[in-house]
């Protein structure tokens, strides 16, 4: 487990290097199948072992893949917390400076102000994916609930400040496998960092240094 830290952060690091894969079909609009979903690279394809993908319908499909998306978005930002916030401990404005220690302790340690600002911060944005992504609850029948859009295309919120997405079809499923890689590899090194600080009571970065 003391590597652990170590090959979270390199698995995080590569995975802006790795190949993607060519998609049988571009269109992120068409329908949404194993032959073309985004996310599929070399050597393994689409990588399912339990062959939840292939017993799936379209829609349950574009559920998998919603939650895919999530949870790496939420990954990648939980990894980068982590380091930025063991390395300005003590360091920043913020919460007088007075949270330190491995990134696991720091949110017991803050104002409960914040939490009340975090939690609606949070219930904000799940709102508002809820309402791009889902259909009204009055509207979907009883035995199909989380029924998604039928337009909507898993994780996109239309969130683009700086007007990144691509306009082609072919390079917008490029980027969808970027982020799908980067979400992937950020789920693994956040669960190492957690382990790791579990271990041995040590932050990330210290252990990084001492090993």
């Amino acid at each position: 487990m003391k590597i652990a830290a170590a090959l979270s952060l390199l698995a995080a690091s590569a995975s802006a290097f790795a190949p993607v894969a060519q998609q049988s079909k571009t269109s992120s609009l068409s329908a949404f199948s194993v032959d073309n979903i985004p996310g599929a690279i070399a050597p393994t394809g689409i990588f399912d072992p339990l062959g939840l993908a292939d017993k799936a319908d379209e829609m349950t499909l574009k559920r998998y893949r919603e939650a895919e998306l999530t949870h790496g978005r939420v990954s990648m930002l939980a990894v980068l917390g982590f380091l930025v916030g063991e390395a300005v401990e003590s360091k920043t404005f913020l919460f007088n400076g007075e949270v330190t220690g491995p990134a696991i302790t720091h949110l017991a340690q803050v104002n409960p102000v914040f939490w009340l600002l975090l939690g609606a911060g949070i219930a904000k944005a799940e709102t508002k994916r809820a309402q791009i992504g889902w259909v009204e609850p009055k509207d979907v029948p009883f035995d199909q609930p989380g029924l998604l859009r039928d337009a909507y295309v898993p994780g996109d919120l239309g969130f683009d400040p700086l007007g990144l997405k691509p306009t082609d079809e072919a390079e917008l499923a490029v980027m969808q496998t970027k982020e799908l890689q980067n979400g992937r590899l950020a789920m693994i090194a956040a669960a190492g960092f957690l382990a790791q600080e579990l271990v041995n009571g040590k932050g990330i970065i210290e252990n990084l240094l001492n090993n």
